[in-house]
């Protein structure tokens, strides 16, 4: 028999052959690649780092300056009985004062009791300090302060003291991501094996492809503490990784193996099966593996520090996950031949068969009543598999995006988030404060002196900020901070609203008049307005690069405009759905308390640009190993009818494991604390479900059937002769004996 020599097919045969070789190569490098990694660290992202627009120079100045601002932290001295002139109040703020001085960690410490920063109602005092050092590691640091402020609150009857800050703020998402990344890792991981065990019946083959997707975590997370020198990462960017490395490392794996284990029961001896899987499975796996790379890549258009650690995050785990799958995996598979089905438990293995030959005696017809459904009324279901995924879709019409804070990242009961919740309400802007730097050849001169002091009181005259507005001047560096306590909670239209007459109105009119001078705004809002202006401005070029490469590399493919074209309305219409989920269940809270959550009002602002780009690598694996067997089964001569249900049928088992592990690894991560890995978990979740069951089950056969022959109409330069038969296993009398059977409705 002919062999098919395609790129895949001849490196699964050279694993095949030099087994040891590929394994132990494999092995040794992610050895090799984790020490080194270990060894030099990750490198993460500091506050300048994040920055864009405005407030990203504000934070640039600052940091070059050597002013880097320190990690603010406030107290909050409550209590429902006394008021902020009684002895004993004033006592507890004392004791509270001395206690976080007694620690050395802090400066610029301002006691309530001389400051008179107090509620209106007076049953509150806010304490405020900066801790000491580098604020980027101000949350390693900030720990003997919280024991602190911890053992004077329970020495206390009358108040009660609650701490919220920059440090306080990171520590606590630190210490979440910690452990929502360990709970993830050791659940993702058996559920993942769990899942194969009932596909497989089988030990061996249920292990083999979680132990090859670990390591190839584990690799790329060595590799990304390389690369993070270069490019630094944010916190949760390991997370990610994890995420997408498990679900496509499987992925890989499974239908490589389906393949070669498909072509065993068909009578192939195992070299002739590994070498089918190796041309035809192999062959998608790459063609998928590059897609996403590619679409990962749309990341680095974005402008954005932190998309492009998460795209060297993502692209790292992919490639080294397809390495592994066309390598290690051919080379394990060739070692263990049969006895990859080793470890059978019986109960499964009994059903399996037991299906497997019901199955077979009915020629499917059960099995396949769906697709036979659909390939009767194409027009009919294409409508309504449309129709489910736009109503899905319709809620993201009015999707709001903000950069989240601590509060609302972290869980609705953990303390910091009802301390910085009472802080916003009785000291409006305390907990955030918007930062005006000003930069001049002078800072000291009359007429800036003159202009801040212009400033703070048209500032409080506007109604828009608080009453405590600090001015710092460095004298040496001549720059000058403002902190601005606006009006709102921080995040809601009239602290937005606050902030634009800012900027737009109180700046202009005061130091915007002074000549050699510049003026920035920093602060949370400030970041997270600029941040979602950037995003914005470089969704469109994301999403036409993205959309763009992956046509081209299906176009090439597949040799089909046509093809090419319905995989991109496809994934538009999923990651649609997705959106339109995560709109309503984060932003309205439709549904938000299924996942354990309260809805913050929005979506994290980078969320529908990553969700984007994943999901459109993402749903090219199932995309492209369906489309793949459907041509397959076309070039050796089947008619379109009968290669789309041929493709359909013959891909359906692993599609629906594959897509099973996908939506359980990332419905693990919409269980975990942190809002912004609920809202990834389900948004990825719930696009895998719908793309691995509604688009390819319904949408793709029926828009393929309606098509007809228009789904390979090529131009001349695409166009290539037809295989012969044996080149790919020949699939077409298989296609024969299903028509036969009735399997297929062809017209």
């Amino acid at each position: 028999m002919a062999r098919h020599r395609n790129f895949a097919a001849a490196l699964g045969d050279w694993s095949a052959r030099h087994r040891k070789t590929a394994v132990f190569g494999w092995l040794i490098l992610v050895v090799l690649v984790t020490v080194v990694g270990g060894a030099v660290g990750q490198k993460t992202l500091t506050n300048a780092d994040y920055g864009t627009g405005d407030s990203g120079r504000a934070e640039r100045i600052l940091q070059d300056a050597g002013l880097a601002p320190p990690a603010a932290e406030l107290v909050l001295v409550h209590s429902d009985q006394l008021i902020a002139e009684d002895a004993e109040f004033q006592g507890a703020v004392t004791a509270t004062v001395n206690a976080i001085k007694a620690t050395g960690l802090v400066e610029n410490l301002r006691d309530p009791n001389t400051t008179r920063v107090v509620s209106q109602d007076k049953h509150s005092a806010l304490i405020q300090y900066d801790v000491k050092g580098d604020p980027d590691t101000a949350a390693d640091r900030i720990q003997p302060v919280i024991d602190a402020v911890k053992k004077t609150d329970q020495a206390q009857d009358s108040v009660t003291l609650g701490q919220y800050g920059a440090a306080t703020g990171l520590k606590g998402i630190n210490d979440s991501l910690g452990e929502d990344f360990a709970r993830a890792e050791m659940t993702a991981l058996p559920v993942a094996l769990g899942i194969l065990l009932v596909v497989f019946g089988a030990f061996v083959a249920a292990v083999l492809p979680v132990l090859l997707a670990a390591t190839a975590c584990v690799g790329a997370m060595g590799l990304l503490a390389l690369t993070s020198q270069v490019v630094p990462v944010d916190g949760m960017t390991s997370s990610v990784m994890f995420l997408m490395g498990l679900a496509v490392g499987v992925d890989y794996c499974l239908f490589y193996l389906r393949r070669e284990r498909e072509e065993r029961a068909a009578g192939r001896d195992k070299d002739t099966a590994l070498h089918i899987a190796a041309a035809t499975s192999g062959h998608s796996v790459l063609i998928s593996g590059i897609t996403v790379v590619v679409a990962m890549a749309g990341m680095f258009l974005s402008g954005l520090t932190v998309f492009k650690g998460f795209a060297f995050a993502t692209i790292e785990v992919v490639l080294i996950a397809v390495i592994g799958s066309m390598t290690v995996l051919p080379a394990m598979m060739a070692m263990l031949g049969d006895r990859v089905e080793k470890g059978r438990i019986p109960f499964i293995a009994r059903r399996r068969q037991a299906r497997a030959e019901a199955a077979a005696a009915v020629g499917g017809r059960r099995t396949n009543a769906l697709l036979r459904g659909v390939l009767a009324r194409p027009g009919v279901f294409a409508l309504l598999g449309a129709a489910l995924l736009l109503a899905l879709a319709a809620p993201a019409l009015g999707m709001k995006t903000e950069k989240l804070g601590t509060d609302k990242l972290l869980p609705a009961d953990n303390p910091m988030v009802s301390v910085s919740t009472q802080i916003g309400r009785e000291f409006p802007g305390a907990p955030a404060p918007a930062d005006v730097v000003v930069t001049s050849d002078d800072i000291d001169s009359p007429k800036v002196t003159q202009a801040i002091a212009d400033f703070k009181k048209q500032a409080l005259a506007s109604g828009q900020t608080g009453e405590q507005i600090d001015v710092t001047v460095h004298a040496k560096e001549n720059i000058a901070e403002i902190s601005v306590p606006l009006i709102g909670n921080g995040t809601d239209k009239t602290s937005k609203k606050a902030l634009a007459e800012l900027r737009g109105t109180l700046i202009p009119d005061t130091l915007g008049k002074v000549a050699g001078t510049t003026t920035l705004v920093r602060g949370d809002l400030a970041f997270s307005e600029d941040y979602n202006d950037q995003l914005k401005s470089s969704i469109v070029p994301v999403f036409a690069f993205v959309m763009g490469v992956t046509f081209l590399l299906m176009l090439v493919s597949f040799r089909s405009p046509v093809i090419a074209l319905t995989s991109i309305v496809l994934n538009l219409l999923s990651v649609g759905a997705a959106y339109g989920v995560m709109t309503a269940v984060f932003q309205h809270g439709w549904g938000a308390s299924l996942v354990g959550t309260e809805a913050p009002g929005a979506l994290e602002s980078w969320m529908p640009l990553f969700v984007f780009v994943v999901l459109f690598g993402l749903s090219m694996d199932y995309h492209v190993f369906v489309v793949s067997r459907i041509r397959e089964a076309y070039d050796q001569g089947a008619s379109t009818r009968d290669a789309i249900a041929h493709g359909i049928r013959s891909t359906a088992g692993v599609v629906t494991s594959a897509g099973l592990i996908m939506v359980a690894v990332f419905a693990v991560f919409g269980t975990l604390a942190m809002q912004d890995f609920k809202q990834l978990g389900v948004g990825l979740a719930v696009a895998v479900l719908l793309d691995a069951t509604v688009v390819r089950a319904i949408l793709l056969p029926s828009v393929m059937a309606l098509l007809g022959r228009a789904n390979w109409a090529a131009p001349g330069f695409l166009r290539k002769s037809r295989p012969a038969e044996a080149d790919h296993g020949g699939p077409s009398h298989v296609v024969a004996r299903e028509t036969q059977q009735g399997v297929p409705v062809t017209h």
